[in-house]
């Protein structure tokens, strides 16, 4: 029997988030906003804590910095008792500050840190990479060089590509050797059906998922399917997140052995009631409640 439901790989970090009246902002010397507020965030992070609050076996493994920032990833995890070991990276902890706009729209300036050629031990990561059911690779650079091993250990994987361009060379290696992939279509405009058909084609994916609503391209089919927003009468106030909590109910679903369209339709429930919460990754929507609200809607 597996150790683990789920291994994910890479994405611990600070959010710092300012609200602000637009996202183009006025060239000025001050805009006045709110409070501005820091959050344990990133999208490794929000995989794991929706994975784990959804009741997966869940081992989350990392660099972070000895800083005040990795220091309060550290606290945490400890409060929410998620399995984590990281490696000290000297260079820090990644950081975000995400700009959100009263629509709950955001634009987010990353600061990735670490060294290019940074690199985890395989005596590192191969003790929870064998034993994982399923491993989901955040897209930094150093995350790539465990495809061959999960390949050799069986471990099929996931990844979360963003808004990708569908060009840009990093992100692809991701694109064609994940198992699951995930994305935005925020960049890739008329071109979406396009990219989604090549992942497939030139990779092993068994499915292409597109974030807006969302849709699915599934492997020996040609149709690109969408599913629309879970209607689920809440405000949307902070889109930060929501993608990460999709992917989290899609794999407790996919695992499970439910169906890839039931998958889909967890998925955005949990993206939906995501956009409904203040902050990064500060609540996730429990087994129970995702279970009702799929029961509710599909009794519709």
């Amino acid at each position: 029997m597996s150790t683990y439901d789920i291994l994910v790989v890479g994405g611990a970090g600070i959010d710092t988030i300012v609200r602000v009246p637009d996202l183009q902002l006025p060239v000025a010397d001050s805009v006045h906003v709110p409070p501005i507020r820091d959050y344990v965030a990133h999208t490794g992070n929000g995989v794991a804590l929706a994975c784990h609050a959804l009741g997966l076996r869940c081992k989350f493994i990392d660099f972070i910095g000895d800083d005040a920032q990795g220091a309060a990833i550290l606290q945490r995890y400890k409060e929410a008792k998620l399995d984590f070991s990281h490696i000290v990276e000297p260079s820090g902890t990644r950081r975000s500050v995400n700009l959100v706009d009263p629509q709950g729209r955001r634009m987010s300036l990353y600061d990735g840190r670490h060294p290019e050629g940074v690199r985890m031990p395989a005596a590192f990561y191969l003790p929870y990479l064998g034993p994982a059911r399923h491993a989901h690779f955040s897209i930094m650079g150093w995350v790539a060089d465990l495809f061959d091993d999960a390949l050799v250990c069986g471990t099929t994987v996931s990844t979360d590509l963003h808004d990708w361009d569908g060009v840009n060379p990093h992100h692809k290696v991701f694109a064609l050797r994940a198992d699951l992939v995930f994305l935005s279509t925020a960049a890739l405009g008329e071109r979406k059906d396009t990219v989604m058909r090549a992942i497939v084609e030139q990779g092993r994916a068994l499915a292409v998922i597109a974030a807006d609503g969302a849709y699915l391209l599934e492997r020996g089919s040609d149709e690109v399917r969408h599913f629309p927003c879970a209607p689920l009468g809440l405000p949307v106030v902070d889109t930060n997140g929501a993608g990460d909590s999709f992917v989290a109910a899609f794999l407790h679903a996919w695992l499970a052995g439910a169906g890839i369209d039931a998958a889909m339709r967890r998925g955005a429930i949990a993206g939906a009631f995501a956009c409904a919460q203040h902050g990064t990754h500060e609540r996730f929507i429990g087994r129970e409640e995702l279970h009702d609200l799929y029961q509710d809607g599909t009794s519709l």
